[in-house]
């Protein structure tokens, strides 16, 4: 099966910036650790400081699944509940 890369994009709440993006920063070594999980890079933009962007790529849909059932996730949805104003998530493959 062909890689499955992901686009999250998150806009945090104005006066949540900083807690968002603190949570964010705690999901990328647990992350980076698990299986199937080629890359995962986190982004700000430059324009924007509420807006943070995830590029991932995984070996597999699957195993992306699995990752998205972890603990480490739904702890990170508890901490930011209400602190997230969107929160846009792309599943893409690779055309060339």
């Amino acid at each position: 099966m062909t890689k499955l890369t992901i686009v999250a994009n998150i806009k945090a709440k104005a006066d949540q910036i900083d807690l968002v993006k603190t949570e964010l920063e705690k999901l990328i070594d647990v992350t980076r650790a698990e299986k199937g999980c080629i890359n995962y890079n986190l982004h700000r933009d430059n324009e924007n400081p509420a807006h943070f962007m995830f590029y991932e790529n995984w070996k597999s849909r699957e195993l992306w699944q699995a990752h998205m059932c972890n603990q480490h996730l739904q702890d990170y949805l508890a901490a930011t509940d209400g602190a997230v104003e969107e929160f846009i998530l792309n599943e893409m493959t690779e055309i060339a």
